[in-house]
């Protein structure tokens, strides 16, 4: 028998969910920036992304020749760090959810492949409220008929 959320942790699971939703589209969003980088910088275009230097606000520059901030490296490392929180609402949700760890490492991948992450989080937040509504329906169902007894 598969393990199955526990009622009383129903409230945390929703505040999981909206963690995970946020974490997912923020993950995606700098997954597709840091492609986009990786094109620019790895392709024979050999540009990186320059913030605040001579040639404007926002630039691009030939690869090596930044002198300002460098935001080909910042897209990199925010990306990086916030994939760390990615997992971490990865793992909330898996461990309150109880669900086998393909799952965990499914979720996981969304980090990494490009728009994975959108599409799971729409899938896993459709799951994840369509298993909590019905089960509360359950249990509203099982008071009310333990009350008339």
């Amino acid at each position: 028998m598969a393990l199955a959320p526990k009622p009383k942790d129903f409230p945390r699971i929703r505040g999981a969910l909206k963690f995970y939703q946020v974490a997912s589209i923020i993950t995606g969003v700098l997954l597709l920036l840091l492609c986009v980088e990786m094109l620019l910088k790895y392709t024979p275009l050999g540009l990186e992304v320059e913030l605040g230097g001579r040639n404007g606000l926002l630039a691009l520059v030939p690869d090596g020749t930044v002198t300002a901030v460098n935001l080909s490296t910042g897209i990199l490392i925010v990306h990086g760090w916030f994939y760390v929180v990615y997992l971490f609402s990865d793992f909330r949700l898996w461990s309150l959810m109880r669900w086998p760890f393909l799952r965990f490492i499914l979720i996981a991948l969304g980090g990494v492949i490009p728009f994975l992450s959108f599409f799971l989080e729409g899938r896993i937040a459709r799951e994840v409220k369509t298993y909590l509504a019905t089960r509360e329906a359950e249990l509203a169902k099982n008071d009310t008929v333990e009350a008339s007894h």
